[in-house]
């Protein structure tokens, strides 16, 4: 993945307790421009990112995922497609605020995501509490987060927190191919996706506004 542009992949001592070079820097020094910055969490092989940036060349994509394997398959189609509006970060969640600064990020995209279903595990979810009120940091005020997800669980979840903290809904469905779209919502489909609706599975979608004056509190019968 080194011989590829626009693919980062740091030391876990270059970010653990300490802010990367790139924070705050990302549009101008990886992408050299001053556009929109847009990530995709999870991003797996990047078919979001890549599909994204095709879409739209006047925004910057940057899908983030821990396994490399994966992101190579992203970095190579967008090196193969010649897009320069697109890269990749390889990197721990947790870890997500090593990277950007306050108000960097313009917009998320979370696409199938592990629903984290064992209670054990529910706060590693990538919409739970922690993980919003990490992305709070560095989303601009009333950014859009938008969920793409076959797990009708991770989607009421997340449809539940959202309404407990009143957030702007923009958009659900819970069932996005039974909608009249014509978009980057149906227009772009993931491997795990096709696989899922090979199945007769339904695709969830949920996007809402992410406000970065206050916290996002847990469930009234969630752990903090």
């Amino acid at each position: 993945m080194e011989s590829l542009e626009r693919v980062i992949q740091p030391p876990f001592e270059d970010v653990f307790g300490k802010d990367h070079p790139l924070k705050g820097n990302w549009s101008r020094e990886v992408f050299g421009n001053g556009n929109p910055l847009v990530l995709e969490l999870g991003c797996g092989k990047g078919e979001y990112t890549v599909g994204l940036a095709s879409r739209d060349p006047e925004r910057n994509y940057l899908g983030v995922d821990i396994k490399g394997a994966r992101i190579w398959a992203g970095a190579r189609r967008g090196h193969d497609l010649g897009l320069k509006n697109v890269g990749f970060l390889r990197t721990r969640i947790e870890f997500i605020g090593s990277f950007f600064a306050r108000d960097e990020v313009d917009e998320l995209w979370i696409t199938f995501p592990d629903p984290q279903a064992k209670k054990r595990r529910q706060k590693k979810r990538l919409t739970g509490p922690p993980c919003l009120n990490r992305y709070r940091l560095f989303l601009k005020d009333g950014g859009r987060v938008s969920l793409k997800t076959d797990s009708g669980e991770l989607c009421d979840y997340t449809r539940e927190l959202v309404r407990f903290n009143h957030l702007e809904v923009e958009l659900d469905s819970m069932d996005v191919y039974r909608e009249d779209w014509d978009n980057e919502i149906t227009g772009i489909r993931t491997h795990y996706e096709s696989l899922f609706r090979a199945e007769g599975a339904k695709i969830h979608f949920l996007r809402f506004r992410l406000p970065s004056d206050r916290a996002i509190l847990p469930l009234p019968d969630e752990d903090e």
